[in-house]
């Protein structure tokens, strides 16, 4: 397998400094992913970037959240798109050197959403649909509200959708307010944790 040297050719043609060089190179490297092999026509490749995403969250078919949304979807920090599965040992008598396994079930991790907070004019209250959520299901509203979710990661040019994970029936699990520290001045995060009962990246 041979590859295609970028570093040459960037050098060659704008004749800058070997740190820009190398930035250059290694820039057309992640955004190309351009690999030659050997009797084979060179192949394309776009790397996935993570800075680009909206999560849309959706009330489920026969619960008390149907037909409604939650959130406008922006939220600035993402994590838990995890799927785990718990494998069964079995131990068979006099094979001391060897386990034997079998397919177990699939766990999922909490999905974890963190967003500022925020409020749509002065004097007015900071949006609280997250921690109304979670107090409406501890208060025991019934039927209780659960929520299906889209997470959708956008091209570096936010025009087209290239990856989606989907989740089913989200139950929240913990609302988490800001750090507040009058030294600072940073902006006030909570964050969401859901858990859910499924998770698949799917095309569309």
């Amino acid at each position: 397998m041979a590859s295609v040297d970028l570093t040459a050719s960037a050098s060659a043609s704008f004749g800058a400094g070997a740190g820009a060089s190398a930035d250059l190179s290694l820039g057309a490297s992640l955004d190309l992913g351009i690999s030659a092999v050997a009797g084979a026509p060179a192949s394309t490749q776009f790397l996935l970037r993570s800075f680009r995403f909206r999560i849309d969250l959706t009330g489920s078919l026969g619960t008390g959240a149907a037909g409604s949304t939650l959130g406008d979807g922006g939220f600035q920090e993402c994590s838990g798109l995890d799927v785990e599965m718990d494998v069964q040992d079995i131990l068979v008598g006099g094979r001391n050197d060897a386990v034997v396994r079998r397919v177990g079930r699939a766990r999922y991790q909490p999905l974890v959403l963190k967003r500022g907070m925020f409020f749509p004019k002065p004097g007015a209250q900071v949006n609280n649909d997250l921690w109304a959520w979670l107090q409406g299901v501890v208060s025991g509203k019934i039927p209780v509200s659960r929520y299906d979710g889209v997470v959708s990661v956008m091209d570096t040019g936010n025009t087209d959708v290239v990856a989606r994970w989907r989740f089913a029936r989200g139950l929240p699990l913990k609302v988490v307010g800001p750090q507040l520290n009058a030294r600072t001045g940073e902006v006030a995060v909570e964050e969401l944790h859901i858990a859910h009962e499924g998770l698949v990246l799917g095309a569309s």
